[in-house]
């Protein structure tokens, strides 16, 4: 079937767009949306990929489920729309890197700046219905994104894969440690960040991998 993403993602993940699964889970996210409030926008259900082609993946971030509150998510995860109050977990992020690398804190809680970097912002659940977090799970998203992974895991080279929390470390667990360095620590969410996401280090340890493999590094915090 055809999906609206980006064209360089066609190729990896064609399989995953022709199987049984995803037919299903089309049909449940459609009814989902015209049924009752869905997020993120339709057109953005897609936009980590949209704005971060295959081949320029150099970092990938995993979340778990899009934010359900009313004009949070916009498809990347950890991000905001413009406008919207920065969540918790992306203000302590944004502290852990401002203390590791640099940088300022954003008013801005939008991570397309990253994503046009090369940085996957990939939430394990790519839909959420409104108020309620999960709602989405158990529908065919989850063996979709393991499949996005595979892909990045198998078909480049150098990632930086980002598992924060022992969701996203489970869901990395397959990634090959000889081709791409995996860094993990607890979620930055306030329930954990000071059990060792602070301190961790990880922007600047993405950036020395990176550099020391002939890949330009992330600008983490916008100048």
């Amino acid at each position: 079937m055809k999906v609206k993403i980006n064209d360089t993602w066609q190729a990896p993940l064609y399989q995953q767009f022709e199987a049984p699964y995803f037919r299903q889970l089309t049909e449940y996210v459609r009814g989902r949306y015209a049924a009752t409030r869905v997020y993120p926008a339709p057109g953005r259900i897609f936009a980590a990929f949209d704005a971060c082609p295959f081949d320029k993946v150099k970092v990938v971030i995993i979340g778990q489920d899009p934010y359900h509150g009313p004009g949070q998510a916009n498809g990347l995860c950890f991000s905001v729309n413009p406008g919207v109050a920065i969540p918790p977990s992306l203000l302590n992020i944004y502290k852990e890197m401002a203390d590791d690398v640099g940088g300022t804190i954003p008013q801005s809680g939008d991570l397309d700046y990253l994503a046009r970097q090369g940085v996957l912002l990939l939430n394990a659940t790519l839909t959420v219905e409104e108020h309620q977090a999960g709602s989405h799970q158990g529908k065919g998203w989850e063996q979709f994104t393991d499949a996005v992974i595979d892909a990045v895991n198998r078909g480049r080279e150098h990632v930086v894969f980002l598992l924060w929390g022992s969701y996203a470390i489970r869901k990395g667990a397959l990634i090959d440690r000889s081709r791409h360095l995996v860094l993990t620590s607890p979620h930055p969410s306030p329930l954990s960040a000071h059990r060792g996401f602070f301190g961790n280090r990880h922007f600047s340890q993405a950036n020395s991998y990176l550099v020391a493999n002939g890949i330009s590094p992330v600008q983490w915090l916008p100048s």
